[in-house]
């Protein structure tokens, strides 16, 4: 299975994502940054940018469909949470951007972070009510995608009588949208085997990993990390570049994420938080060294461009197959992976191939 590559659009144009506290980022997108970074992923060979949720960003569906008219060929990987709206409105506003933009949509399914934040949107159920009604949301969601005739559902959550949608989803090659689904936690692990093409976890280490995705793996379920890049010619660059990095902080985001690790009540996040806090070099690819000042999506591998092809397919032995980065500043650290690692991961998978044809022989 060849390795997939996604990455998070959040904060566009953004050159350190995650150092600002939540409440003082705007949510008024640039729109010129946000095409830029479109375009650029699409040159870049990545498959779908993350297209975030939360209070301080703009509308996920309503900035995909801006940009899916300014594009050609990315697809958005929209998040959601249930409980925002209902399963039938957001079924038929998934299947209009699809309509729209030749089916490029997926989407990113969240239980929440934080209470304080869910209750911006009248949401106050607890961690795992959140994802046993995302359970109700997405099986209403599938019955429409289905298409077999009137939807009806009954549950603790949501109740929907013989309805009907007039806009399929309409895509080259499927009929209802990718689904990833992130968490860490078990209640995560069983939604996502119940409903996802595929789960998003924050990384540990390779050897960490195994046994505890080999399930969702097994299960026919792919298994992907959300991880920061960052890539230099050799590994000293490297290493100096995470030094240059952190120079550039003073306390205050260490204090914000502080606060917002003891606010949170998600079990990727707070993992990771731990991790950070126990260790920089978890591996010698991992580093959370930003972590206390970017956040848990700011892990990141590092190294040079063998290390981290290395690290990518470490991971890829241990059952992780999908990949969504992030960068300081992202559009460099996206051109460093175009022309760095890209063309590495390819020709070896080409070459495994390869070798397997002739086995098979």
């Amino acid at each position: 299975m060849a390795l997939r590559f996604h990455w998070s659009m959040s904060s566009a144009g953004e050159e350190l994502k995650g150092a600002k506290a939540r409440g003082a980022v705007s949510g008024i997108p640039n729109l010129d940054a946000h095409v830029r970074f479109c375009r650029q992923a699409e040159e870049c060979g990545i498959e779908s940018l993350l297209t975030a949720f939360g209070f301080h960003r703009a509308d996920p569906i309503v900035l995909a469909t801006a940009l899916g008219m300014l594009t050609t060929r990315i697809k958005f990987m929209v998040a959601v949470r249930s409980g925002v709206c209902l399963p039938t409105l957001f079924v038929q506003q998934v299947n209009s951007v699809a309509a729209v933009t030749g089916g490029r949509i997926c989407l990113n399914v969240v239980a929440g972070h934080t209470p304080e934040e869910q209750k911006y949107y009248g949401d106050f159920l607890a961690h795992d009510e959140r994802y046993e009604r995302t359970d109700e949301f997405l099986t209403v969601c599938n019955a429409f995608w289905k298409g077999s005739g009137e939807v009806n559902f009954a549950g603790k959550y949501y109740t929907v009588e013989k309805g009907k949608l007039s806009t399929p989803f309409v895509a080259p090659d499927r009929t209802s949208p990718e689904i990833f689904l992130g968490g860490n936690s078990a209640p995560g692990e069983r939604l996502a085997a119940k409903h996802a093409d595929c789960m998003w976890r924050l990384p540990q280490p390779a050897a960490a990993m195994r046994d505890q995705v080999k399930p969702l793996v097994d299960g026919g379920i792919e298994v992907g990390i959300l991880v920061s890049l960052l890539v230099r010619e050799t590994h000293e660059e490297a290493i100096e570049a995470t030094e240059r990095l952190i120079a550039r902080f003073d306390g205050a985001p260490r204090r914000t994420h502080e606060e917002f690790a003891r606010k949170s009540d998600s079990v990727a996040f707070t993992s990771t938080y731990k991790l950070a806090n126990a260790d920089d070099w978890p591996a010698p690819y991992l580093w959370t060294g930003a972590v206390p000042y970017m956040g848990a999506p700011s892990v990141a591998i590092v190294g040079s461009a063998e290390e981290v092809t290395e690290a990518l397919f470490t991971y890829r032995d241990a059952g992780v197959t999908q990949f969504l980065f992030m960068g300081w500043p992202d559009l460099e650290e996206m051109e460093r992976f175009r022309r760095l690692v890209l063309p590495a991961v390819r020709a070896r998978e080409e070459a495994e191939a390869g070798r397997a044809e002739v086995a098979a022989s």
